[in-house]
């Protein structure tokens, strides 16, 4: 099969039976172990990660005011839920794992090689996990009340990445056991952010100076007055932009259960529950989490906050105790999100390998000796190593999130105009979910609009990070052209000068698993 070619359906998983777990996939070497409930965990535990714990403090600097950083957030959502629409009915129309990458392949064939090439590149530079190995660290050590050094933040971020990465290669169920139970943990303490809202208008009246601990109780706003919430906002289109980028950050995943769709019972059913289920949870959760943060800790507080915002709210409200119990939690509930990750990129490098765009592809594409991708996880662990590894401490958490947000909407954009040019060039391709065409043309349009926000300087020529304002785009431009550069090179330009042709070969590994192999072929 050429790669211009389409893939039969009848060749992926939503094709095998549902009613007998430990079934192999076709050509996948992967177990349908996911049921519902795990789908459900995997794309919330991934969608409630670090991001509401750790990224109001910078929106709430960036937008200025209380309002429009609601506004934000309300903004994000919607932009979220587009974009779910059109990973449904993508996942809906081509049930195979893969997600982005199987998507722009079916979507681009021509030229030959470049969605595959950019989409390997971008998962290999930028698909890492170290914002939240950076937010455990932070939130263990906050909780113990101890001022950690560079190295000891780094130590303890790179000790859990290698940790789980162990847990998912060599110990498959437990590591899905695991994921599931700290997904719940993570629920239940978003929950308890949630909540808190509530009590504090319920059962804490303002006027009391003793309702909160530390310091006298105070509201950040009051709900009847409309000019104080939008006090001080911030209307400059690339700070607002830099906060969008982060609300989005926090319902990325939303998408996660279509890069396993190989290992899930009941795939399309499942493509078409969990995200929305995930989204009403998520974004629930959300706007009542960020009202906690607002009328329990001052506002000027929230914007120097920096990661800790979560842990200033449990404190304020309950003392030491709170400064212990919870800030561990929300620990907790990073491990839970670098779990879920970490299982759903090994599965895209490995899908990414056995389509050859890797070195090494037999090696990396086995699920040999425990399986699981072994291969996969060691191309995740190395650049998330590094990331945590080599930068400074400081503003490199919001750094990280703004560089992987910006690559994102690239192929945000590529993959929404591949669903239009899908519906012209094959309509009669069955589609049980339809994104609604307004949804699709709005994402079009507010991708469009981030992609160029960060190229509109700030009114003081400065961004939400110690770095120059336009920094995190001109990296996230340098890897998708490496990814071009990569492509020319290895596809055009060597292949014309050695009179040779990349062709795609067939082969079934030991373990049942069907890989590609790109091969020279030097014709007659």
């Amino acid at each position: 099969m050429t790669h211009g070619e389409r893939q039969p359906l009848l060749a992926s998983t939503a094709d095998a039976p549902d009613d007998v777990p430990a079934d192999l996939s076709p050509g996948s070497g992967h177990k349908k172990t996911l049921t519902w409930v795990s789908a459900y965990i995997l794309v919330v535990s991934r969608v409630v990660g670090s991001g509401i714990f750790a990224t109001p403090g910078s929106i709430v600097k960036s937008a200025g005011s209380v309002g429009l950083s609601l506004l934000i957030w309300v903004a994000g959502t919607i932009l979220a839920a587009c974009g779910m629409a059109i990973s449904m009915e993508y996942g809906a129309m081509l049930p195979r794992s893969g997600g982005e990458k199987v998507y722009l392949e079916h979507a681009y064939p021509r030229p030959r090689f470049l969605a595959s090439t950019l989409i390997a590149v971008q998962a290999v530079v930028l698909g890492f996990t170290a914002s939240n190995c950076i937010i455990f660290a932070k939130y263990t050590f906050f909780a113990f009340n101890v001022e950690p050094t560079d190295f000891q933040h780094k130590i303890l971020a790179v000790g859990l990445l290698t940790v789980v990465t162990v847990i998912h290669g060599c110990f498959l169920r437990t590591g899905i056991w695991i994921q599931n139970a700290f997904g719940w943990v993570k629920i239940f303490l978003i929950g308890a952010i949630s909540v808190t809202g509530i009590w504090v208008i319920l059962l804490r009246p303002y006027g009391d100076p003793d309702a909160l601990s530390p310091g006298p109780a105070r509201p950040v706003f009051a709900w009847d007055a409309w000019d104080s919430l939008w006090q001080d906002s911030n209307w400059t289109w690339s700070l607002i932009s830099t906060a969008l980028f982060k609300v989005i950050y926090s319902y990325a995943g939303l998408g996660n259960v279509n890069n396993v769709l190989n290992e899930v019972h009941n795939p399309i059913r499942t493509i078409i529950t969990v995200p929305p289920a995930a989204l009403l949870t998520a974004g629930a959760l959300y706007f009542l989490a960020n009202t906690s943060y607002f009328l329990v800790v001052p506002l000027e507080d929230i914007k120097n906050s920096g990661e800790l915002v979560a842990g200033l709210l449990f404190e304020r409200l309950f003392g030491s105790v709170g400064r212990v119990l919870f800030p561990l939690a929300i620990a907790i509930s990073a491990v839970g999100n670098v779990m879920v990750v970490t299982f759903a990129l090994a599965r895209i490098n490995q899908e990414i390998a056995r389509q050859g765009f890797l070195p090494w592809s037999r090696v990396l594409s086995s699920s040999k000796p425990f399986g699981a991708p072994m291969g996969g996880l060691i191309v995740h662990y190395i650049p998330s190593l590094l990331v945590i590894a080599l930068p400074p401490q400081g503003d490199v958490y919001n750094f990280i999130l703004d560089v992987e947000a910006y690559p994102s909407q690239v192929f945000g954009l590529a993959v929404t105009l591949g669903l239009l040019i899908l519906r012209c060039r094959e309509p009669d391709l069955p589609r049980p979910f339809k994104a609604w065409l307004p949804a699709v043309w709005l994402r079009v349009v507010v991708c469009l609009a981030l992609l160029t926000a960060p190229f509109f300087p700030p009114a003081d020529g400065k961004s939400d990070v110690h770095f120059f304002y336009a920094t995190y785009a001109i990296v996230g431009v340098g890897v998708i052209i490496l990814g071009v550069l990569y492509w020319y090179a290895w596809t055009v330009l060597l292949p014309r000068r050695g009179g040779y042709t990349l062709e795609e070969k067939d082969e079934v590994l030991e373990d049942g698993t069907k890989i590609t192999r790109l091969v020279r072929s030097y014709g007659l």
